[in-house]
């Protein structure tokens, strides 16, 4: 007996590479790029001091992927994600000042000092938070569609999560509601190759993130992480077949980490070769510096002049955290229910 094929298609990929950036664009990218990396590096020395306390896990390597999200998303779209998440504020526009105060615990950070590097918030910026258990913010990001669907307002969440995660049950309960119910979500996978420390053909069957969706009617795509056009282009296309109706996507974002899973992690399940191979190679940063020195658009002095202007915001912010007061401790009786 014959059965009824989907009439849903996937948006259709270019066939050529991602399409050229403008020069604002560009700028863009580099400037917000780089104050995650740097921030990212002030936090890690931060925490070698013993200011920041409890878990603190790194997005360095990884920045395109949200700056290229933040750069397709519309004004009221949601994101939430995982316990890596203080480069999806920064990309957000949340300030550096109020997330790094987070991380050390004082009481302009945006938890107020209790959430600490897994655990901030921002209404104002739909931020919906990162999340310290694993897979966790997949279900929750899907409730914020269905939200959506419910108020017909037009606007799609994000839910961003790694290669780690993609292997729990939540995960797929969530992905057969969204597809059942045409939910406006959009599944960021960002495969970092390693999860929490084992490597991807070493712990899926499946190692094309994309396919997951495959059982539920889900379409997805493979998306070269590291270039920050290629993450735009993509998810512009999955956005818009979210924001149409069509239900839920899923991008693979296939991106790399180059510090430990937290800074916890020596890391050595990997070499030091394919790091620093990574880093030469594939560096989403350098592309984009390397593109605007060689298309003339800008000088050496201008991007000089970016980073200096990007240290003294990540180290004003490392200044302003440590001078903060710590939170009251009447504190503790508030923002919870009892």
């Amino acid at each position: 007996m014959a059965t009824a094929k989907s009439t849903k298609s996937k948006p259709a990929a270019p066939e050529t590479g991602p399409a050229p950036f403008s020069k604002s664009e560009e700028l863009h990218a580099y400037r917000m790029m780089l104050l995650i990396r740097r921030f990212e590096e002030k936090a890690g020395q931060m925490y070698g001091m013993g200011l920041i306390g409890g878990f603190c896990h790194l997005y360095i390597g990884q920045e395109a992927v949200v700056v290229g999200m933040q750069m397709a998303m519309e004004e009221g779209d949601q994101f939430i994600t995982s316990y890596r998440d203080h480069g999806h504020m920064l990309a957000a526009g949340m300030s550096a000042n109020g997330v790094m105060a987070e991380l050390t615990g004082r009481r302009s950070g945006y938890s107020k000092g209790k959430g600490g590097s897994m655990h901030m918030f921002s209404v104002e910026k739909q931020f919906f938070g990162g999340h310290g258990i694993v897979g966790a913010q997949v279900p929750l990001g899907t409730g914020l569609g269905f939200a959506n669907r419910y108020r017909k307002n037009g606007k799609v969440a994000i839910a961003f999560f790694g290669d780690g995660a993609a292997n729990q049950g939540q995960v797929y309960e969530s992905f057969n509601m969204a597809e059942l119910w045409k939910l406006p979500v959009v599944y960021v996978i960002e495969n970092n190759r390693y999860a929490m420390g084992t490597a991807v053909n070493r712990s899926s069957s499946q190692t094309d993130f994309s396919k997951r969706g495959v059982s539920f009617g889900i379409p997805g795509e493979q998306v070269d992480g590291m270039d920050v056009r290629a993450v735009k282009e993509a998810s512009a296309r999955a956005l818009d077949f979210a924001r149409s109706g069509q239900g839920p996507y899923i991008l693979e974002m296939q991106t790399y980490r180059y510090r430990g899973h937290s800074m916890s992690d020596p890391a050595k399940y990997r070499s030091k070769e394919e790091v620093q191979k990574m880093r030469n190679e594939h560096d989403p940063i350098e592309q984009v510096r390397n593109r605007l020195l060689a298309s003339g658009l800008v000088d050496e002095e201008e991007l000089k002049k970016i980073d200096a202007e990007v240290r003294s915001i990540v180290q004003e912010s490392a200044e302003f955290a440590q001078n903060d007061p710590e939170p009251d401790v009447s504190e503790l009786w508030t923002d919870i229910v009892r």
